[in-house]
């Protein structure tokens, strides 16, 4: 009986694994032709991409640890795709259909300055993953730019959901993403915080789209409306509006590895100089115990304001 499930199982991966593997090759073909009629290199599409030429080589071969939303209409954008050419790039990475709606929401913005740009790709592609704790590099909306292994696999579990990933906005994800309690533990307290952080930034950026989207959002769901509106400023004069930058706030996640289970939580921001000059900020998850206290194995040295 066992041995049949097993089998049966053995089967389902394989089948999945091939499926994968055609989505893979029909995905890489298809940027290749589209690149080749409008006569580009890949160079060329790297330059639109504002990343080096060895990282588009890797995006189009397929190559890449997560497709987003925000790459993939980055990549429609820079091949001049159509509606139907960018359905059928979001089939062939994610198997599934995008959600025009959001596009705007995930265009980044890139800096021009070429040394940059090749700056913020060796970044990435270098620097996060040598980092052990789950970090991540967000923009002034909470649009995360990029994140190493450690951030994805404690998401891993998470299901695809359009606009709250946590790979494309961590306030998103916190707020509207149905599997957020699973992770962020006691979810109302990690809510008020990304509430009373949605409307820190819509003070210092009141015109800005997608924070403005955002709370659209949030209206629209009576619980969240009313916790914005009545619940929120109360929390904030006893623990102050921003999510990063009030001292000694544990909170709860749950890592999807067993071994690790049920911790506590501090976010340490710790930018660079390099990166606060691109307007951007990194983030570190921090695991403590119940008491606050960094876990065994962890280095005490990490970043200097805790959340």
């Amino acid at each position: 009986m066992d041995t049949g499930v097993r089998t049966e199982a053995e089967q389902t991966d394989s089948a999945q694994a091939l499926a994968t593997e055609m989505r893979a090759k029909r995905l890489q073909h298809f940027l290749k032709g589209r690149r080749d009629h409008l006569e580009l290199s890949q160079e060329e599409v790297a330059e639109r991409l504002r990343i080096s030429g060895r990282a588009y080589g890797n995006w189009e071969r397929g190559r890449v640890k997560e497709w987003t939303d925000r790459k993939l209409y980055s990549l429609a954008d820079a091949l001049r795709m159509s509606e139907f050419q960018t359905t059928r790039l979001f089939l062939y990475a994610v198997d599934r259909a995008p959600q025009p709606e959001l596009r705007a929401m995930f265009r980044r913005d890139l800096p021009a300055d070429p040394a940059a740009s090749a700056f913020l790709d060796d970044y990435e592609n270098v620097m996060m993953d040598a980092l052990s704790l789950p970090t991540f590099v967000i923009d002034r909306r909470w649009g995360v730019k990029m994140a190493n292994k450690a951030y994805h696999d404690l998401f891993r579990n998470v299901r695809a959901h359009s606009g709250a990933m946590p790979s494309d906005n961590f306030l998103r994800f916190g707020l509207f993403h149905p599997d957020a309690p699973a992770v962020l533990v006691d979810h109302p307290k990690w809510q008020l915080a990304m509430l009373a952080q949605l409307a820190s930034s819509l003070e210092r950026h009141d015109a800005d789209p997608v924070l403005q989207a955002i709370r659209r959002e949030v209206y629209m769901n009576p619980a969240l409306r009313d916790a914005y509106l009545k619940d929120m400023p109360d929390w904030v004069l006893g623990s102050g509006a921003d999510l990063v930058h009030h001292e000694s706030s544990v909170r709860e996640l749950r890592h999807p590895d067993p071994q690790v289970g049920l911790q506590g939580c501090r976010l340490v921001e710790e930018t660079p100089r390099s990166l606060q000059a691109l307007g951007l900020m990194r983030i570190t998850l921090v695991l403590v115990d119940p008491e606050g206290r960094y876990m065994a194995g962890q280095a005490r040295s990490h970043g200097h304001h805790a959340a």
